[in-house]
């Protein structure tokens, strides 16, 4: 006798649903790209505007009203589709408008400048790059913001420290040892007693006994630190940062004033100050994105109270202090690289060309900026064949 087999089927989920539909997962990239070109272009444009040579008579300003064409060029592709087919790259031509500033006879000229060529993002969320498309992977990096940590040396005695991370920028670490001394280290350099850069940073002895919660534990500091006035202060720094260098007060209010004042070079990011005000307590809005003397005074303050059971100290490694970084945020760390390198070509023109005949055009050497992008997408790591 013939075995009969039956056909046996099994549902999963509830009777009569559907699947719904899966979301775009694409999206995320999506919105990055528009973030980088509505905004992000916008802040590194303003934040390298103006540029200025030396003697300080000729700026050049980036106005934020810039735009995006497309090819007219028979040549070049007008879609993704083209890009293709030509194996060429799908882009769009970037201007900006422009004013130089001669401050010596108060003249103003503007122009529109055609920067360069954008990859430009097609609906799927990949770029085409000579004809191949790619895609821009994220990545997982530590949030800016600060992080305390305790360990116990070798004697048993319970030693903190406290790293202040920026988005872009210098370190600067704070640390307790076994004597209960606070030492700073800038960008890890040589470490130096906190207090000397409290006192740099303009705060006397009777203003630190009023700032500190706990101000009786930076008297060992204090007596460790043989800087007393803000000038031998700010030498101390300038020699921890430039050995070898003459020191001077100039020098070292300039360098700590460039390493953490200046939103050129330092940035704490938008998740770095909501960090910082939430962990420290603090109410600094958030547009600003450089350090504050109260970030710094907060920060040495939380330090000590963790000596006294307050507080508490962070994981670095837990996922809820790790974000991520898209295409937007990794397209304007590019673009401000190559900004970088233009500013500098941009100022040696100044000083060498004739002020009287010089234009926006003829200062701009565009190539360090089309090529920060190119080594992007073509090169790096990121940068994925789909």
């Amino acid at each position: 006798m013939a075995l009969e087999l039956s056909e046996r089927v099994r549902t999963f989920g509830v009777g009569g649903s559907r699947i719904s539909d899966l979301p775009d997962l694409a999206e995320i990239q999506k919105a990055s790209f528009k973030w980088f070109i509505d905004e992000g272009l916008a802040e590194e444009l303003k934040a390298f505007s103006p540029i200025k040579d030396y003697t300080g008579r000729l700026e050049l300003h980036f106005l934020t009203n810039y735009t995006f064409e497309d090819h007219t060029e028979p040549n070049k592709p007008k879609s993704p589709e083209e890009a293709r087919a030509l194996d060429a790259s799908y882009t769009k031509k970037l201007r900006i408008q422009m004013r130089l500033v001669n401050r010596e006879i108060g003249e103003i000229k503007e122009q529109e400048i055609y920067v360069g060529d954008i990859p430009m993002m097609t609906d799927r969320g990949t770029f085409i790059i000579n004809g191949a498309e790619r895609v821009i992977v994220s990545q997982i990096v530590r949030s800016p913001g600060i992080y305390y940590k305790r360990e116990t040396d070798t004697h048993g005695k319970r030693t903190f420290s406290a790293t202040l991370i920026p988005n872009r920028g210098a370190w600067l670490k704070f640390e307790t040892d076994s004597h209960d001394v606070i030492h700073v280290k800038i960008d890890k350099n040589r470490k130096l007693p906190a207090t000397t850069l409290l006192r740099a940073l303009g705060y006397s002895d009777s203003e630190m006994e009023n700032i500190f919660r706990h101000h009786d534990f930076l008297k060992k500091t204090l007596e460790k630190d043989n800087n007393k006035t803000k000038e031998d202060s700010l030498i101390e720094v300038y020699r921890k940062l430039r050995p070898g260098d003459p020191p001077s007060v100039a020098g070292g209010q300039s360098i700590l004033e460039s390493r953490f004042f200046d939103d050129k070079r330092y940035d704490l990011g938008r998740v770095g100050r909501y960090k910082l005000n939430k962990k420290l307590s603090l109410s600094i809005p958030e547009s600003q994105r450089t350090l504050t003397p109260e970030d710094i005074v907060a920060a040495v303050d939380y330090l000590i109270a963790l000596n006294y059971d307050e507080g508490y100290v962070d994981d670095i490694d837990h996922l809820g202090n790790r974000r991520i970084r898209s295409v937007g945020e990794l397209l304007q760390n590019q673009f401000r690289i190559g900004l970088s390198r233009l500013e500098r070509i941009v100022r040696e023109r100044m000083t060498l060309q004739d002020a009287d005949t010089l234009t926006p055009a003829n200062l701009l050497n565009t190539k360090p900026l089309v090529a920060a992008i190119r080594e992007f997408f073509g090169s790096s790591q990121l940068s994925q064949f789909m």
